[in-house]
C-alpha cells in the first residue's frame, strides 16, 4: 500500500531527528549549548554499528551507541562546565572531531553487511488497518522517541527536580544562591543530551541504512539544533517539528523518483533550505524568542569560591 509505505518511511526519517532534539533540548532548558549534537550521533552511529557487527545482537549495539554519546558529552561537559571553555566553539570541535574519528574508526566497515533491528508488534494493535503496521509494529526507535517526548515534557513542566533545571536555565546565578547544584545539574542534562545523540546515530546505522557509512548523520544533528529554536523548547513541539522535517526529506526522495524537472542536488537540499526559512521566521517574532528562550543558555557559570 503506497500510503502505508510513506508514512512508514516518513516515521523511520523523523525518529532520530525527535530523539536528538529532545536531548538538546534538556541540556539548552538547562543553560548549556551544545553544538556538537552531530558529531556525538555520528559516533554513536559508528559504535552501535561495530558493536552490532562484533555481538550479532543490535540490542547491544544500541547500548554502545547510547554509551559513546554519553562519553562524547562527557567531554564536552569537563571543558565547558569544568574548565569554563566557550560553548560554541567546543561544540563545533566536538563536531569536527566526531566526524574524523568516525570514519578513521569505521573505515573497515564500509560496505559491510549490517545487521537491521526488527520491528516489535504489539499485539492485537499491529492488525488494525493502515494504523496498526504504521503505530504498533515498528522499532524499538521508534517507541523510545515517544517515550521520550512524554517523559521530558512531563519531567520539565510536572516534577520539581524539572523545576530546578528550568531555573538553573534560565538563571544560573540566582539558581546557585538558593543552593541548587548548577555545575551537577547540567553535567546530567549534557549527558542526558549525549546519551540521546548516540541513540538517534544508532537508529541511522541500524535502521534508517543498516550499514556503515562515512557522515551518515549528514546534518542531521544541525537540523536537531535548528527544531529545537523551532519548538520554542517545547517537546511536544518537537515532535511535530520532527515529523514535519521528517516529510520534507522523504518528499524530496519522491520528487526524484517521479522525475520532476528540478536538479536532483536541488531537492537534496530541500530539508536544510526547510530548516534556513523556519529559523527566518522564527526570528521576525523576536518577543516569542526572548520569552521561550533559556535566559542563561551558552553563558559559562563560574560558582563563588
Amino acid at each position: 500500500m503506497i500510503v502505508e509505505a510513506i508514512l512508514l518511511t516518513v516515521i523511520t526519517a523523523s525518529t532520530p531527528l525527535v530523539i536528538a532534539a529532545m536531548g538538546e533540548l534538556v541540556a539548552e532548558r538547562a543553560g548549556v549549548l551544545n553544538l556538537g549534537v552531530e558529531g556525538m550521533m555520528i559516533m554513536g552511529a559508528v559504535a552501535a554499528f561495530m558493536a552490532t557487527q562484533a555481538t550479532g545482537s543490535p540490542y547491544l549495539g544500541v547500548m554502545a551507541g547510547v554509551v559513546v554519546g554519553a562519553a562524547f558529552s562527557l567531554l564536552f561537559g569537563v571543558l565547558t562546565l569544568s574548565f569554563v571553555a566557550n560553548q560554541v566553539a567546543t561544540g563545533l570541535a566536538l563536531t569536527i572531531l566526531g566526524l574524523g574519528l568516525s570514519g578513521m574508526i569505521g573505515e573497515g566497515f564500509v560496505g559491510s553487511p549490517g545487521i537491521k533491528m526488527q520491528p516489535i508488534a504489539i499485539p492485537i494493535l499491529a492488525d488494525i488497518p493502515l494504523i496498526g503496521p504504521v503505530l504498533f509494529r515498528q522499532d524499538l526507535f521508534f517507541y523510545a522517541s515517544i517515550a521520550l517526548v512524554i517523559g521530558v515534557n512531563w519531567f520539565l513542566f510536572r516534577s520539581r527536580t524539572g523545576l530546578k533545571l528550568r531555573a538553573i536555565g534560565d538563571n544560573h546565578g540566582s539558581a546557585h544562591t538558593l543552593g541548587l547544584p548548577v555545575i551537577r545539574m547540567r553535567y546530567l542534562a549534557v549527558l542526558f543530551g549525549g546519551a540521546c545523540a548516540g541513540l538517534a546515530g544508532a537508529q541511522l546505522s541500524l535502521v534508517y541504512t543498516p550499514q556503515w557509512v562515512e557522515n551518515m548523520a549528514a546534518g542531521r544533528g544541525w537540523i536537531a539544533l535548528a527544531l529545537v529554536v523551532f519548538a520554542a523548547w517545547r517537546p511536544w513541539r518537537v515532535l511535530a517539528g520532527g515529523y514535519l522535517f521528517g516529510a520534507v526529506t522523504i518528499g524530496q526522495l519522491h520528487a526524484q523518483a517521479l522525475g520532476f524537472g528540478l536538479p536532483s542536488q536541488l531537492l537534496s537540499a530541500l530539508p536544510y533550505a526547510a530548516t534556513i526559512v523556519v529559523l527566518v521566521i522564527i526570528s521576525h517574532n523576536r518577543r516569542t524568542t526572548l520569552i521561550n528562550t533559556p535566559a542563561s543558555l551558552g553563558k559559562p557559570f563560574v560558582p563563588d569560591r
